[in-house]
C-alpha cells in the first residue's frame, strides 16, 4: 500500500470528516481544505488544518492541494491570534514522528504560557460546550 492509499477498511478518519460523514466541530472551510478542533487538545484552540485531497504526507500531495492547505494554515494561525499571540505548528509526517492519522495535517497549538503541551499526560476529550466556545472564537473574518 502506498503511504496515499486510504486503508483497506475504509476511509482513514479525516476523509470522513471531510466528506461529512463523520462530525467535527469545524472552523473553517473552502472546496480545498477544513480546519476543525482537536478532540483531543493539547491547549484550548488546538486546531487540525487538512487537505480534502487525501494523502498520507505532504509530499503526497499535488502542487495545488500543497499550496491550498498552506492558505488555510496562515489563516487559521492568523485566527488563533484571536486566542494568544503564542502558538506551535506541527505536522508530524510518519509513525516515527508521531504521526497516528496518516493523511496529512498541520496542528496549531495556541501557547497559554504553560509547559510544554507535547507531554506524555493524558489529554482529555474536548466538551462540547467548549468546543462551541472555540469555535465562535476561531470562525469568521
Amino acid at each position: 500500500m502506498s503511504t496515499s492509499d486510504a486503508p483497506a477498511d475504509g476511509p482513514c478518519v479525516f476523509c470522513r470528516i471531510v466528506a461529512h460523514e463523520s462530525p467535527a466541530y469545524t472552523v473553517y472551510e473552502d472546496s480545498a481544505t477544513m480546519a476543525f478542533l482537536d478532540l483531543f487538545p493539547f491547549t484550548r484552540g488546538h486546531l487540525l488544518i487538512v487537505p480534502k485531497h487525501h494523502g498520507a504526507r505532504l509530499t503526497d500531495l499535488p502542487a495545488a492541494s500543497q499550496n491550498a492547505l498552506i492558505r488555510t494554515l496562515d489563516l487559521m494561525v492568523r485566527r488563533s491570534e484571536r486566542l494568544t499571540p503564542d502558538y506551535n505548528v506541527a505536522l508530524n509526517a510518519g509513525a516515527a514522528a508521531g504521526q497516528i492519522i496518516f493523511h496529512v495535517h498541520f496542528h496549531v497549538i495556541p501557547r497559554y504560557g504553560e509547559a510544554n503541551p507535547f507531554h506524555s499526560s493524558v489529554r482529555t476529550r474536548l466538551s462540547e460546550a467548549e468546543a462551541h466556545s472555540v469555535v465562535a472564537d476561531l470562525s469568521g473574518p
